[in-house]
């Protein structure tokens, strides 16, 4: 009798903690679920202000400027609407890589960042007596760059989101900060360009 009681208050016991377990996954997975419907509420705007943007076919303006802050220059292209800055496009090009990047603005403030990073396969000189000087097997071939690519989100002036494909590791709160700084300090040197006419 004492060995029933024994594997009776076993089970009971052990049924009293099951359902806790399950309650506190749940209440786990209802977190991520409500911070994903957030996010898809805070990204609406933005990705709804990117195809707008991108849907304009005849842009009142465009305004281009030369960048030489790598060995192969580059340049800034500044498109208006109306009067109004809604979207820049840079370029920068050196002799290993290759950066495009693009910034959206929502009502006057920087919203949405796309950066398309091309890493050559070899430097844009290396043709085939340089690959024969060198053993190698292979030329300059832009179809081979490693092609990388980062999404960043801005709301109310912070960047509170990004999708970048280098980092497998979840985004820090410092590295989003870090992000942000950076983002936010080139992007002020080209507005600054608009200004300077």
């Amino acid at each position: 009798m004492k060995q029933f009681t024994y594997i009776l208050t076993l089970l009971l016991l052990a049924s009293c903690g099951q359902p806790k377990a399950e309650q506190a996954s749940t209440t786990a997975s209802d977190t991520t679920t409500t911070e994903r419907v957030d996010l898809k509420d805070r990204l609406k705007p933005i990705k709804a202000n990117f195809k707008r943007i991108n849907a304009i076919s005849n842009w009142c303006s465009i305004e281009t400027e030369e960048l030489w802050e790598t060995t192969e220059g580059g340049e800034a292209k500044f498109y208006y609407q109306k009067g109004i800055l809604e979207k820049i496009v840079t370029h920068h090009y050196g002799e290993t890589f290759q950066l495009l990047t693009e910034y959206y603005l929502l009502n006057g403030e920087l919203s949405f960042v796309f950066a398309k990073h091309y890493q050559y396969n070899r430097h844009v000189y290396y043709d085939s007596t340089a690959m024969i000087e060198n053993n190698d097997t292979e030329v300059f071939d832009v179809e081979k760059s490693k092609i990388t690519e980062k999404r960043s989100y801005f709301e109310n002036g912070k960047l509170f989101h990004q999708i970048n494909q280098e980092s497998d590791s979840p985004l820090t709160d410092d590295y989003l900060l870090q992000e942000e700084k950076e983002i936010k300090t080139y992007f002020d040197q080209l507005i600054g360009m608009t200004k300077k006419k």
